[in-house]
């Protein structure tokens, strides 16, 4: 029986009827919604992909204020567990490290690639998956993605 209503549960989140809240953690545990927040998350693509996609956000004046714009794009599954960190596009210097906690001095659209990988390096399965990202430790907003094989 338990098992039947998790399932049921997965199925009603995958479907978009049951709506997944996902939330950004602040220091010190409070979690912060979209308001006040001029950075954007773009729509990834190709969407639904095979098996990479590309992920735009923008990052306002105001985000990079102050010294700068913490930014993080987390990739989640349905059960809202951590799944990968995309790694940065044309970050400076030409590194691409993971969109964790990445330091932006500058506004501007800018660009993340997820090749379909959890964070053990593993190929994710096909299905649903959230991408939120996160800037100074505010939400800047949650897109849907498909991943197909």
């Amino acid at each position: 029986m338990r098992r039947s209503s998790c399932v049921a549960v997965i199925l009603l989140l995958g479907l978009g009827i049951i709506p997944a809240t996902l939330s950004a953690q602040q220091p010190g545990g409070s979690t912060s919604g979209n308001r006040g927040a001029p950075s954007k998350l773009g729509s990834n693509y190709p969407n639904p992909f095979n098996p990479t996609t590309t992920i735009p956000f923008k990052l306002e004046s105001d985000d990079v204020a102050n010294g700068g714009a913490r930014v993080t794009i987390r990739i989640y599954n349905v059960l809202q567990q951590v799944v990968a960190y995309p790694d940065a596009d044309a970050y400076p210097g030409g590194a691409k490290p993971p969109v964790n906690s990445l330091l932006y001095t500058d506004p501007g659209s800018y660009t993340a690639f997820w090749d379909g990988k959890d964070r053990n390096g593993q190929q994710v399965a096909s299905g649903l998956y959230y991408i939120q990202l996160i800037v100074n430790g505010r939400n800047g907003g949650i897109r849907k993605a498909l991943v197909g094989k």
